[in-house]
């Protein structure tokens, strides 16, 4: 059976209850993915440099604009882990942010999509982007007193490709990374043998997969009871029901950091009481913050709301192999229906950035710019339309239910008839997924997919011919053939030619409506703490974070 994309609605999940509908996040999982880097990190004291160019931040650069204060307790409030805190099958915001506390990867994923060295302080291709060959941080032990080595980090990778383990990431890694290609050179260097050239797959070791935290060779799935990592702090305790506290990991491989004594995790039922408890001074900050909730305590108090652009969006599908959008000018008459930075405020609480139809957020370094964003044109919509009428059925489930009725009353404005047919989240994404699932084989529908590293993590499954998630069931060979060279590209311009390719095939035909790009926030108590930051996909990194003095 195959995997949902696990969309999101600021953030949600199909199948979500409105608890966990704001914590649960995408995974990188979706197909064949491509992922954002053709450089590699450099050595010694050289800059490293990601393929758009941009500096690869250090990881002892600090997040905070102050001198530090080391001491004090941040208390931080969320939902209770829907499932299991397990790093391997873990795919809600709470159990993601337990474990980043804990563990950590070989590479972070930075608010702005740059990669930051942790545990491995070099990456680089070999054999045209075949190979990847890893080299680890000397002197890095679990908090245990275990060293890492190169063997303990295949142990974690041979345990996400394992079918057998229920790996959220194992299809984060289908036809680029199979069970048996991780290897060890040795003590200090891991090898990486690829199905195929795949010039971005750093990425897929980062956070930006947030399974791929390394783990210790005998990890047996029982995290909260024996949580050893080698992250910034240590897991003391943990109550599904209340909350987890956590203190200080004196071997923290980054001299200096934490600068925090502990973290201690609420968790609270729903979204009122997570909010009344910041505004009480019960906790100091958020772990997942909803726009519309904390938007008006913006600079309200001692509350500080932290933004930062996402690639998150709701896909607003189109059939283009059936009647009544079969016709290209369908589809754009209805693009050019809408009122984006209406849906913005109306949805989004006016956070996240217009989209133009196409699969590349302005967040990725290779989104071009040469592309007139689509605005409503009510004289383009009769144009295309030519005097005759267009009526619709808008499937979705509950979820997108603010974003339906927006799209209802604009495209009504412009003469555009739109039935809803709100069905249930199990109803949505259930049936069989080769042939009637909802999601996948209405006339039109809206699914929301949470934020991903790359565009072809957006684009292989959604739009490319024969997608596992193309519910526009859109074919185009020249989209595909630049997709393909895109995963392939070597440099940064080459890449932009194929992005470019690819944004205006998909913003000509129209499958998929991206009408906005979804923002995330994290809401804390600024006058007590500094360094507290939001992150396009709510992790939390708190090594920085520091009492204000």
């Amino acid at each position: 059976m195959r995997e949902f994309p696990r969309p999101f609605d600021r953030p949600a999940l199909p199948g979500a209850t409105d608890l966990t509908r704001r914590v649960l996040l995408a995974g990188t999982g979706g197909g064949a993915l491509s992922l954002l880097l053709a450089a590699c990190g450099a050595g010694g004291g050289a800059p490293l440099t990601g393929a758009d160019g941009r500096a690869l931040q250090s990881g002892a650069d600090a997040a905070v604009s102050v001198p530090p204060r080391r001491g004090g307790t941040l208390r931080a409030g969320s939902p209770p882990p829907p499932t299991a805190v397990d790093p391997v099958t873990m795919y809600d915001g709470s159990a993601i942010a337990i474990v980043q506390l804990v563990a950590d990867y070989l590479i972070w994923l930075d608010r702005d999509f740059t990669l930051k060295p942790r545990l491995a302080e070099k990456w680089e291709p070999e054999d045209g982007g075949k190979r990847w060959v890893f080299t680890l941080r000397k002197g890095v032990t679990f908090s245990d007193g275990t060293p890492l080595d190169a063997e303990t980090v295949k142990a974690s990778f041979d345990r996400l490709l394992d079918p057998k383990s229920k790996s959220a990431a194992l299809s984060a890694f289908d036809t680029v990374l199979a069970k048996g290609g991780v290897g060890v050179r040795d003590a200090a260097t891991v090898v990486f043998t690829l199905e195929r050239a795949f010039s971005d797959f750093p990425y897929l070791v980062s956070a930006g997969n947030y399974n791929a935290v390394i783990l210790k060779k005998d990890y047996a799935g029982d995290f909260t009871k024996k949580p050893i990592g080698t992250g910034p702090f240590l897991l003391e305790s943990y109550d599904a029901s209340s909350g987890a506290t956590f203190t200080r990991n004196p071997t923290y491989w980054e001299p200096g950091k934490p600068y925090l004594d502990g973290v201690k995790i609420t968790f609270y039922a729903d979204d009122q009481a997570d909010l009344l408890a910041l505004q009480s001074g019960e906790i100091d900050a958020q772990i997942l913050s909803r726009p519309q909730l904390v938007g008006p305590l913006k600079g309200l108090g001692d509350i500080t709301v932290d933004q930062v652009q996402g690639t998150g969006l709701t896909a607003f599908t189109l059939r283009t192999d059936r009647p009544p959008f079969d016709r290209k000018e369908a589809r754009q008459a209805v693009a050019y229906a809408l009122d984006r930075p209406g849906v913005n405020a109306a949805v989004y609480d006016g956070i996240a950035a217009l989209g133009n139809d196409h699969l590349l957020a302005p967040l990725f370094p290779a989104a071009p710019d040469g592309i007139a964003q689509r605005a409503k044109d009510p004289a383009k919509v009769a144009e295309l339309l030519g005097g005759q009428p267009l009526t619709f059925t808008l499937t979705y489930d509950p979820p997108s239910k603010d974003y339906a009725l927006t799209v209802q009353n604009q495209l009504k404005q412009a003469g555009i008839q739109v039935d809803l047919d709100q069905r249930t989240s199990a109803d949505f994404y259930g049936g069989d997924q080769e042939k009637d699932t909802p999601w996948l084989f209405s006339t039109a529908n809206l699914v929301g997919w949470a934020g991903r590293a790359t565009p072809s993590q957006f684009i292989i499954p959604m739009v490319k011919g024969g997608g596992v998630w193309n519910g526009s069931k859109y074919a185009n060979p020249a989209l595909d053939a630049a997709a393909d060279a895109y995963d392939a590209a070597r440099t940064p311009e080459e890449r932009a030619t194929q992005a470019e390719i690819i944004a205006k095939a998909l913003h000509e035909d129209v499958p998929v409506i991206v009408s906005v790009w979804s923002g995330t926030v994290r809401a804390y108590n600024g006058r007590k703490f500094t360094g507290v930051q939001a992150h396009p996909a709510s992790y939390v990194d708190f090594s920085s974070v520091s009492q204000v003095v």
